[in-house]
């Protein structure tokens, strides 16, 4: 690469400042320019929050690398690009753990990393993040010029300068100008993660109903993170400085579950020795999240109707009514259409919780995303057991993308936290990278056989709606599944890859209990 190569790609960068892009295009085509200036196996930016790094773009790395979060004090080589002014290179032999160690795509059965350097990316006199430049052949990057690395890394600052600016400009036109006013910390406890068109298309819905004060309706199969949508609605609301409070439908006793919601007075009836305040009142000028909402008994359901209709609601044992102010957002992993038409869910109350549908989608229609959350899970598990790294091999990665995920992504969480487990059992030290294979994984890894498939074919001529489709061959696998473990439901669920709860709830939602 000479000089007059490199600047064109600099002028290039410099040039895409004033187009209209995405922000991921425009970190794609900034790590390109990068790259095509200063050679390297790998190149990736991270952007700061709080007290880890979270990767932005990344080329030359695996996939699962966007969903890891590298706490900083955990890693050495990053924490010091991100302190200094100046770029960083850490010599080949350097005793500081690389953390993309066993991630180079490149770098076959070579986990290592040898050469690195990187820079910090201020903006406004704070560390934005870091860029991160590795090579697996040493000394190649003993020919950079640091003046023209320089200059780039001063173009990347504006260019996440301004891909930041445009994003709070849509976001403050989106919300009405409205100033957010959230007291939930910014950290990962609602944090979505993913890229997939269909989970890009979730994410903007929520975030433009988000300030509406609509009730909504959150949709989706057991474990797709319903509760992390209703969260991230809440925080990107104008009640954000009041609490969101959550309530759990399905572990509602039909005799307690008036009490719960609404409250009782002292003596209102046998055991209720103290006043006690409804889950209505703790979520005033807040939001009130009825999780499992499809589970909820049919006089219950009378008495939340009323309560939603016109805000008052009456503790047990009183004469008095409460008025109260609450955005109420809602989820199932139900079909309440199906249920209202069955007359197992009031119609008016399905009415008043739907006016927002929000679909979450399953993990199997989400495509790359599995590797970027197994990225996440994994990174979050190594620090927890004390690990110095650990990789997915490629036929993990394999697997994890044709495996239909029937619990989704908590299942997919359980699913590696064991193989890493079982992984850590058999290695020889912690200090070492672990590389998880198929073995690990065990029973989980067992595809479903043939005949399972074949045991629901799907006639010309059917007329039935997708979802009915997909059920009946669900209730058919898993009956013959039970059948091949001679009605041990433990085996079967273990066969099938997934946990007991998630194998008896579904056993239950099929009508098969």
């Amino acid at each position: 690469m000479t000089t007059s190569d490199a600047f064109v790609n600099l002028a290039g960068a410099v040039a895409d400042l004033s187009k209209a892009m995405p922000r991921e295009t425009r970190y794609a085509r900034l790590l390109d320019a990068f790259r095509r200036s200063f050679p390297c196996d790998a190149i990736a930016l991270l952007a700061r929050d709080g007290e880890q790094l979270i990767p932005r773009a990344v080329e030359g790395l695996s996939t699962d690398t966007l969903g890891r979060r590298f706490v900083i004090r955990d890693h050495p080589r990053l924490a010091q690009i991100l302190h200094s002014t100046e770029p960083v290179r850490f010599p080949a032999g350097s005793a500081l753990p690389d953390p993309y160690d066993g991630l180079v795509e490149k770098a076959g059965d070579h986990l290592y990393v040898h050469d690195c350097m990187g820079a910090s990316l201020y903006i406004d006199e704070q560390p934005w993040g870091v860029v991160t430049l590795d090579a697996m052949t040493p000394e190649s990057f003993d020919a950079i010029d640091l003046d023209i690395f320089r200059a780039f890394v001063a173009v990347a600052a504006a260019t996440v300068r301004a891909a930041d600016w445009i994003q709070h400009l849509e976001e403050q036109l989106e919300r009405h100008h409205r100033i957010q006013r959230s007291g939930v910390h910014e950290g990962a406890a609602d944090e979505l993660i993913g890229q997939s068109p269909a989970m890009l298309q979730m994410e903007r819905e929520a975030q433009i109903v988000a300030p509406s004060d609509l009730p909504v309706l959150i949709l989706g199969e057991t474990g797709v993170g319903k509760e992390l949508v209703a969260r991230r609605i809440h925080r990107h609301s104008a009640r954000a400085q009041e609490p969101m409070v959550y309530i759990n439908c399905a572990a509602l006793p039909e005799s307690l579950a008036e009490s719960e919601l609404f409250g009782h007075m002292r003596g209102a009836f046998s055991g209720a020795t103290e006043d006690r305040i409804g889950k209505f009142e703790l979520a005033h000028e807040g939001t009130l999240f009825l999780d499992e909402i499809g589970e909820l008994p049919l006089t219950v359901q009378a008495k939340l109707l009323r309560a939603l209709q016109n805000g008052d609601i009456q503790r047990i044992g009183s004469d008095r009514q409460h008025r109260v102010d609450v955005r109420v957002i809602a989820a199932t992993n139900r079909d309440l259409k199906h249920e209202v038409a069955t007359g197992r869910f009031r119609i008016d109350l399905y009415h008043r919780l739907s006016v927002y549908p929000l679909l979450v989608p399953p993990l199997r229609e989400r495509g790359e995303d599995v590797l970027m959350l197994a990225g996440y899970f994994i990174e979050r598990n190594q620090r927890r057991l004390g690990l110095r790294g650990a990789r997915l091999s490629r036929g993990v990665r394999q697997w994890l993308t044709r495996y239909p995920w029937p619990g989704n992504v908590r299942e997919l969480e359980h699913t590696l936290s064991r193989a890493m487990i079982r992984a850590l059992s058999v290695a020889s030290s912690r200090e070492r990278i672990i590389e998880l294979t198929t073995q690990h994984l065990g029973a989980e890894a067992q595809p479903i056989p043939a005949e399972a498939a074949a045991a629901t074919p799907i006639p010309d001529g059917d007329s039935r709606p997708l979802n009915e489709i997909i059920e009946h061959c669900r209730r058919e696998a898993i009956q013959l599944r039970l059948r091949q473990h001679e009605g041990n439901r433990a085996s079967a669920a273990r066969s099938l890859g997934l946990d007991r709860g998630n194998f008896h709830r579904l056993l239950k939602k099929l009508g098969l209990r």
